[in-house]
């Protein structure tokens, strides 16, 4: 059964005899050419009069983005981090902090910066 669906970019539709859902990407009018991507994850170029024939409706977006990534559980989704503690957070920085020279008790200090001693000054 032919449809009078345009295809418009972002807009979700679905598969009346499948069921199942899929998103224009893009429209290319010069190459007469329709590119879909289905919910898990595929990509496909039809042609317009392809287009028209297929079986299908309006749809929602769905609810969860897990289909293109094939995540299986709704917990894998990696939005609750379990497993890190704050020190994983703070201790790669430690690497370019500077560390305080070792300083032998008889070398004068040196506090503004390297080549520079500090010394009492001339009378």
């Amino acid at each position: 059964m032919p449809n009078d669906l345009d295809p418009l970019v972002d807009q979700w539709y679905s598969h009346q005899d499948k069921g199942q859902r899929f998103c224009v990407t893009a429209v290319d009018p010069d190459a007469a050419a329709v590119e879909i991507q289905h919910f898990d994850g595929a990509i496909e170029e039809l042609s317009l009069e392809e287009w028209t024939e297929l079986d299908i409706e309006l749809s929602d977006e769905p609810e969860n983005w897990g289909g293109a990534l094939d995540i299986g559980e709704p917990d894998d989704y990696g939005t609750e981090v379990t497993d890190t503690s704050t020190e994983d957070w703070t201790e790669p920085g430690e690497d370019f902090r500077p560390k305080e020279p070792e300083r032998d008790s008889g070398e004068q200090q040196e506090r503004h910066g390297d080549g520079y001693i500090d010394a009492d000054p001339l009378e």
